[in-house]
């Protein structure tokens, strides 16, 4: 009987109504009684839940290293883990998730719901079967088909660190739009074997060091030189994730240009994304993204925001030089980007 760990964080799929009509959370040992089809399934189901939950909203790095070590306990003793999160900041745990489990070589999958368990129209029920399913499967060797962090959500399967929220009221809430889907369950679960990850042959490695000196530029037209520069000269910042305008392009006032200048010269990795959902930044490809190859600036490719700054904190928390972490950026560490 394979053997899996279901881990609740919080989120809308742990919700039932109480006698008042009130969403409240339910307890998850008891989780056969709101979903009975788990005991159809020819799987050890263990749960354990976070005290307190969380509202995905109240996620953040001390989250993650829970989450992190809770896996790295147990990694040993199952199959594969399912971890139930509310879908708010999901993308953002799977990409942090990716990047501190090094060496995987099981799953670990996400998913929620947009509806709770105890609705009658609920996705969370499907979301919660299939994923089990997906963790437990194996190939004709008896090793885990999906060795990697991922999102499953509305028959998808997802890289973790390539998903995105782009839909707030809808079941099919998650997509990716650059890179294909892992699988798709229909009739059968089917897997997209030339996109998954490899299974790895080292040791498995938990990396439960995060650090966020990081601050945000997102340009608009219009933008301030007031607000540029409190960005770029906030206390305590070592990094800027400038999200600029499709392939990288950003204004070329001298005032911006300077602006970026001065924050390079005082020690300030800049990382560059796009605000687009798909595609990739490529600076220098026109006029008005040269003066940033020139100063300095990392392009992130194809990089979503969410890994962006999950990888940010990966790199700082693994103490290495400005200089090192503005290579890694551009490497392809957990498939998080189109090198």
């Amino acid at each position: 009987m394979k053997k899996l760990l279901l881990l609740y964080t919080g989120g809308t799929i742990g919700m039932v109504q109480d006698q008042k009509g009130i969403l409240v959370p339910f307890d998850f040992n008891n989780i056969t009684e709101n979903v009975p089809e788990l005991s159809r399934l020819d799987y050890q189901v263990v749960v354990i839940s976070f005290d307190p939950i969380l509202d995905s909203s109240n996620m953040n790095m001390d989250s993650w290293v829970e989450m992190a070590s809770i896996i790295e306990k147990n990694y040993y003793d199952y199959d594969g883990f399912v971890i139930l999160h509310g879908s708010d900041t999901m993308a953002y745990t799977a990409s942090a998730l990716s990047f501190m489990l090094e060496n995987l070589a099981k799953p670990v999958i996400l998913t929620g719901s947009q509806l709770p368990i105890g609705e009658i129209r609920t996705d969370a029920k499907e979301n919660l079967i299939t994923a089990l399913e997906i963790a437990a499967a194996k190939d004709e060797h008896g090793h885990a088909i999906v060795n990697e962090v991922c999102i499953y959500f509305d028959y998808k399967l997802f890289r973790g660190n390539r998903a995105k929220k782009t839909e707030a009221n809808k079941f099919e809430a998650f997509s990716s739009p650059n890179f294909p889907i892992l699988a798709e369950a229909g009739v059968h679960i089917n897997f997209n074997s030339e996109v998954l990850m490899p299974r790895s042959e080292a040791s498995f490695v938990v990396h439960k060091k995060l650090k966020n000196p990081i601050s945000l530029l997102k340009i608009f037209p219009g933008i301030s030189p007031a607000y540029v520069h409190a960005v770029t000269s906030a206390q305590g910042v070592k990094a800027i994730i400038l999200e600029g305008f499709g392939a990288g392009n950003t204004c070329t006032d001298d005032w911006f240009v300077a602006s970026l200048q001065q924050a390079v010269a005082s020690g300030i990795l800049i990382l560059e994304i796009t605000q687009c959902i798909g595609g990739n930044v490529e600076i220098g490809r026109y006029e008005t993204s040269k003066h940033l190859a020139k100063m300095g600036v990392v392009g992130g490719l194809d990089l979503t925001f969410e890994a962006a700054i999950t990888k940010l904190m990966f790199l700082f928390g693994q103490e290495l030089s400005l200089n090192e972490i503005a290579s890694q950026l551009t490497q392809n560490l957990r498939g998080e980007i189109t090198a």
